[in-house]
């Protein structure tokens, strides 16, 4: 029954339950009160501005004079009206670097000097913040928002070359309605990934939704103010070809889209916290890994709820997005490079160059590109095209594009031993065997990579058929080197018939003493 008198106990326990911070409901189901009666003796109680802990102090001859007197004689004496006054500017002072509660309460005593002490202070500030910062909840329609954030942490690849540790951002898509997610990693925030990234979320839920809900991203924010925005021409072509409407959150407010926020929240409990101790060294086989996690995610079942993520998904929201166009969105760009006397352009967005054919060292090019490929062009004709690559500073070169000078000196890099002895193999086992004499004949090998370079280009001059008949003339004696090579198929010694010790025995001459001159 409402408005019927409680006892003193009571009182009491009402008055330790919200210093607990219990709320009303909560409190009247416990005490098994009316909601009317309790709000009654509450009011009574906070008009007197005493903290809960203070009032537990009081007697209950005090306590009854407060809440048994119908006209009580504990009023409000002023104080509490006008600090509560100030809380809306006090609140905006708190966000500006250095702005504390003790400073605000230090500021409040010196124009005040009869008003609260700092406990009573931080009391009434701290009620007052808990009543403007009640959240609404939000009844979402099927297929008619989808949330868009980047989670706040990104993950992780490995350069296999270098061991450099690559960030990589993470996209968060989810659709309100099913909690169905969408997680992928990207190389960068620039536009080309993220909307690609879009474009691909889009086709795992195998529709479109009515509105896009994102933070105020650069990407595709041009002018940014509370409640209007302009989004860049990318945007709106991308709106118009899926055929969805892009919206955007206020600045600061990331309760404007709560779902995809606690998403994130659960993205790290899900995902991040199974990688953390996987290695990946790619983005394919890192994303491949997060759908398989998202995937386990949207089957786990509801807490509170019947089914699970998936099948609300498929029952009841797939069916009400709209269909997807036939070809996915694409993000190109066009710049402008002159061709470098390395017959290279430059790609300012990446820092990074690409190659062209050398015929056209010092020619102006149009560079069309988008998330995978770079193509130039001469006019209408395309001279070129490489899969992107975003590592800054780089160079992604063809070996067609090469003047045959550079192709040799390029080819020269790949000098090694195996490189030598495997190319000699395929001409004969004599010529191995020679490759392997020469290689073992100094104490460091690099040094004999000239002479190997040398034997190589004799038998791309003389044919293999004869630079194996040398090499096989040439293991007669007890050293091998080049120049003997050389001079076999210089005098076509390598064509000739020769005896056992004839290579290498002192031609017979009439100017040429016998041991009979010696007697």
């Amino acid at each position: 029954m409402a408005n019927r008198t409680i006892s003193m106990t009571q009182i009491k326990r009402i008055i330790q339950l919200k210093s607990e911070g219990l709320s009303k409901l909560k409190i009247s189901q416990k005490l098994g009160i009316h909601r009317k009666t309790l709000d009654d003796y509450l009011f009574k109680i906070e008009i007197t501005g005493k903290s809960y802990q203070d009032l537990l102090q009081y007697s209950e001859t005090d306590l009854s004079a407060i809440v048994y007197n119908t006209k009580n004689i504990h009023q409000p004496d002023g104080r509490l009206d006008d600090l509560q006054s100030q809380f809306d500017s006090y609140t905006k002072q708190l966000n500006k670097p250095g702005v504390t509660r003790r400073l605000l309460w230090e500021e409040y005593k010196i124009a005040k000097p009869d008003g609260y002490g700092y406990t009573q202070f931080c009391e009434h500030f701290a009620r007052y913040n808990k009543r403007n910062k009640a959240t609404m909840h939000f009844d979402h329609r099927p297929g008619e928002y989808l949330q868009v954030d980047f989670a706040g942490k990104p993950l992780h690849i490995v350069d296999r070359e270098t061991g450099e540790i690559i960030p990589c951002p993470v996209l968060v898509c989810v659709l309100p309605f099913s909690s169905y997610p969408y997680i992928e990693a990207l190389s960068s925030t620039r536009q080309e990934q993220l909307f690609c990234a879009l474009n691909r979320c889009l086709e795992s839920f195998g529709g479109v939704p009515r509105n896009v809900l994102s933070d105020n991203m650069k990407q595709y924010i041009q002018k940014n103010e509370k409640y209007a925005f302009k989004f860049s021409e990318m945007v709106e072509q991308w709106t118009l070809h899926y055929n969805t409407n892009l919206e955007a959150t206020r600045p600061r407010k990331p309760k404007d889209k709560p779902t995809v926020e606690n998403n994130v929240y659960i993205g790290y409990l899900r995902v991040y916290a199974k990688l953390r101790n996987e290695i990946f060294f790619n983005l394919f086989d890192l994303n491949k890994r997060i759908q398989e996690l998202t995937e386990k995610h949207v089957h786990m079942p509801f807490q509170k709820l019947p089914g699970n993520r998936h099948e609300q998904f498929i029952m009841h929201e797939q069916p009400y997005l709209k269909p997807l166009p036939a070809e996915p969105f694409i993000v190109k760009h066009t710049t402008k490079g002159k061709v470098q006397m390395n017959y290279h352009v430059f790609l300012g967005e990446d820092n990074h160059r690409y190659s062209v054919p050398y015929q056209y060292i010092g020619q102006s090019t149009k560079i069309i590109y988008d998330e995978v490929n770079v193509e130039i062009f001469i006019g209408f004709k395309r001279i070129a095209i490489h899969k992107r690559d975003y590592r800054s500073g780089g160079y992604t070169t063809l070996r067609e594009h090469m003047p045959e000078k550079h192709l040799k000196h390029h080819e020269t890099l790949g000098w090694d031993a195996d490189y030598f002895l495997s190319m000699a193999a395929n001409i004969g086992e004599c010529s191995a065997a020679v490759f392997g004499k020469i290689l073992a004949s100094k104490e460091f090998v690099e040094q004999t990579y000239l002479s190997c370079k040398g034997l190589k280009r004799l038998s791309e001059i003389y044919g293999t058929q004869r630079f194996e008949a040398a090499c096989h003339r040439a293991l007669k004696g007890s050293r091998v080197y080049y120049g003997m090579i050389k001079n076999i198929l210089e005098k076509n010694l390598d064509k000739q018939e020769y005896l056992q010790g004839e290579l290498f025995s002192i031609p017979k001459h009439e100017n040429i003493r016998g041991k009979e001159s010696y007697k």
